[in-house]
């Protein structure tokens, strides 16, 4: 059975399946690419410099501690970039072949939102799976 006459006959799965597979490869590519135990560290430093922050009533020592934590998120920024650069290509090529493959179905206008709901449920389930910060 053609891929496309699969897609016409169940939109939907076909939508909820293609989310699972690219939330799927984008948490492998995390899993391999992120240096974990960094980017645990840094949100570990980050929750106590924002609970110092909340209670620090000297707004000196609140500005040092809010300079302190735009550092670390730059730094969680850096590493997270990575993933990010080796799976835009990717992709973009599968979303400019998925809008073609949605256009003559029955979800033509709505398959996006189908997909980003479901991409964001298997994306948590995923990054539990493979235990990711």
């Amino acid at each position: 059975m053609p891929l496309t006459t699969l897609v016409n006959a169940y939109p939907l799965a076909s939508v909820v399946t293609i989310s699972a597979l690219v939330s799927f490869f984008i948490s492998l590519v995390n899993y391999f690419v992120l240096d974990k135990e960094r980017m645990r560290e840094l949100k570990e430093k980050q929750k106590s410099l924002q609970s110092e922050i909340k209670n620090q009533p000297d707004s000196q020592k609140k500005m040092e501690l809010t300079n302190q934590m735009l550092k670390h998120s730059m730094e969680t920024m850096k590493h997270s970039m990575k993933p990010a650069l080796i799976t835009m290509i990717p992709l973009l090529i599968i979303f400019w072949f998925i809008k073609g493959m949605f256009e003559t179905t029955s979800l033509a206008g709505s398959w996006i939102w189908y997909y980003i709901g479901s991409a964001l449920a298997f994306s948590l389930v995923f990054r539990k799976l493979f235990k990711l910060p």
